[in-house]
């Protein structure tokens, strides 16, 4: 914005604003040009733009949802890019700026066109950005197979992972895989040197046996407690390995519904909100009425705040990131400090895509959000741009 060679500074004044080393307020946030500026206490003494006043509100970075395989009636299997745009505009209603589309266990040929068509569609979004795409599987093993078809269940392949990034256009950020299926070793190793980041899930596995690819270089537990081996006091499994490796990440899924409050709490108190990522998990039926809908190949039923499969298993969440975070306050497991955080930058990290998102910094796109005191979303900002309203 210019008018003649002066730079026009707009500028959000809040009580308070989320940055990575604290909070900070009451003050003033410049926006230039769609990106963040300067933060001050007080409003320069001369200044071009408008102030936008937000007074009694708090000012966060925009969520990320780095888990998420539908909303709004679309599903990313489908394969369609205009679905991938309507979720795209429909997510700022969640608060999420960005996110990672997630695919499911599918054939390879399928799973190729829809990285391919993930990739044409990314510059084209108009709403919250595509951040990269997150292949939950298909190298899982059928003890925990959730809402996963065992059909397509393989050992990891580097050839069929090299021609889905490819075909992605270098796009996929993240995979799944069950650590005991064979050459997870070499494939952890190869793909993580190459940028990629593992995630253990869905997986049957012991602590050794996830100890082994964590050193390999897996970083991620995929939905904590969920599709996994159970803490067992002779044998601590895919759970006894979350809670006690060092340097790991865990998904969480905080709808009250996934992981009961209590083992929340558990898992908060012994890595630390700062080794917490809120995802959502969310099917198709993400902000749609109760009835009948698709995961993938499965059919689900949506009732009483939960998506499950015919047998009842759950299969996915209809849960909204905005959620994730008033829950965890709620339930008087976190700060809003540590609940934004876990909603922004720890799913950012978790996902080496922290350089473009999940944080206010100087010089980045404005991607945030307006939050009321008691956590409920107000407004959504784009590039500096409202772009949703709280009615």
């Amino acid at each position: 914005m210019f008018k003649g060679a002066i730079i026009v500074k707009d500028y959000i004044y809040a009580d308070k604003f989320f940055f990575t080393s604290g909070t900070k307020g009451p003050g003033y946030l410049e926006l230039v040009d769609g990106l963040f500026g300067e933060y001050s206490a007080e409003l320069p003494e001369k200044f071009s733009g408008e102030v936008i006043d937000y007074t009694g509100k708090w000012i966060a970075p925009g969520l990320v949802d780095t888990h998420i395989h539908g909303y709004a009636n679309h599903d990313v299997m489908d394969n369609d890019a205009d679905g991938l745009k309507i979720m795209s505009e429909k997510l700022l209603s969640c608060g999420v700026t960005s996110f990672l589309p997630t695919t499911l266990t599918s054939s390879q040929e399928r799973l190729k066109e829809v990285a391919a068509t993930i990739a044409s569609v990314k510059a084209d979004v108009t709403g919250a950005k595509i951040q990269g795409i997150y292949f939950e599987g298909p190298f899982f093993t059928e003890e925990h197979k959730g809402a996963q078809n065992p059909s397509y269940f393989g050992d990891p392949d580097l050839d069929v992972f090299h021609d889905w990034q490819k075909a992605a256009e270098g796009l996929i950020k993240k995979i799944a895989l069950a650590p005991e299926r064979q050459g997870v070793k070499e494939f952890v190793k190869t793909v993580t040197d190459e940028g990629v980041v593992v995630s253990l899930g869905h997986s049957d596995a012991t602590l050794t046996q996830a100890q082994a690819a964590v050193e390999a270089g897996a970083s991620v537990f995929v939905h904590a407690y969920n599709g996994m081996r159970g803490l067992n006091h002779r044998e601590p499994g895919m759970v006894g390995a979350l809670l006690t490796l060092q340097h790991v990440y865990s998904e969480l899924i905080c709808d009250g519904h996934h992981v009961h409050p209590k083992a929340c709490e558990l898992l908060i108190d012994k890595v630390g909100a700062d080794h917490i990522a809120l995802i959502t998990d969310c099917m198709m039926a993400g902000g749609m009425p109760d009835g009948n809908y698709q995961l993938g190949e499965f059919p689900v039923v949506v009732k009483d705040g939960t998506a499950r499969l015919s047998e009842g298993n759950l299969a996915g969440s209809i849960l909204k990131l905005k959620e994730a975070i008033k829950n965890v306050v709620a339930w008087g497991l976190a700060t809003p400090e540590e609940a934004i955080m876990m909603g922004s930058l720890v799913p950012a990290m978790s996902c080496k895509i922290d350089d473009v998102c999940g944080s206010i910094k100087k010089g980045r796109a404005a991607d945030f959000i307006v939050l009321t005191p008691q956590m409920d979303l107000y407004a959504t900002y784009l590039d500096g741009s409202k772009r949703y309203t709280a009615q």
